[in-house]
């Protein structure tokens, strides 16, 4: 039996005041987009379709938008994670996952396995976060029966973490895998 479609969200539209610039315009010391590596994270986890939440800069970030990806336009970017997440939420809705594999557009070294390994038994019911040791972060899964619920929680510069912690979201370490940070400073 076919395995489930699980999509994949690139949380990409903020100002990155701390910084900066605009995350989704970064790149590593030998050029590669750190939006590019995210989408071929998911993409290369399984994930269809790839979504990309974008705002700040917009302009100029559009255009690095892989061509495997959608890009979806977060009106209020300012507003903070909350916005972007709910964009992604409504627009995942039109496909036909049952999970959405979200990741922020700062994480340049997350490998495809670590997706991997919290998309691995996804369903509609799945609320999955990765861990490192005991510090949360990402890829986080949320099963399709949870979008809407979540889209209503979530307000300002937070994310899922509350809502996930509130409906005890299952822990998968993913430690051995890389180190789960994310990039605030060059």
């Amino acid at each position: 039996m076919p395995q489930p479609a699980v999509a994949g969200l690139v949380l990409a539209a903020g100002a990155g005041r701390r910084f900066g610039s605009p995350k989704a315009l970064a790149r590593t010391p030998d050029q590669r987009s750190w939006l590019a590596l995210a989408v071929g994270a998911l993409r290369d986890a399984g994930c269809s379709p790839v979504y990309v939440a974008v705002g700040a800069c917009l302009d100029e970030v559009l255009p690095l938008v892989p061509a495997d990806a959608e890009p979806v336009v977060v009106p209020d970017p300012s507003e903070g994670m909350s916005a972007s997440l709910r964009a992604g939420l409504v627009a995942a809705t039109a496909s036909d996952a049952v999970a959405l594999a979200i990741i922020t557009v700062d994480t340049p070294e997350l490998p495809a396995s670590a997706v991997q390994r919290v998309t691995g038994a996804a369903d509609a019911a799945s609320l999955v976060q990765a861990v490192y040791g005991d510090r949360p972060g990402h890829p986080v899964v949320i099963g399709r029966d949870h979008w809407s619920a979540l889209a209503a929680s979530v307000v300002g510069d937070r994310g899922a973490r509350d809502y996930l912690r509130a409906h005890g979201a299952e822990r998968i370490d993913c430690a051995d895998l890389w180190s789960g940070e994310d990039r605030d400073t060059r």
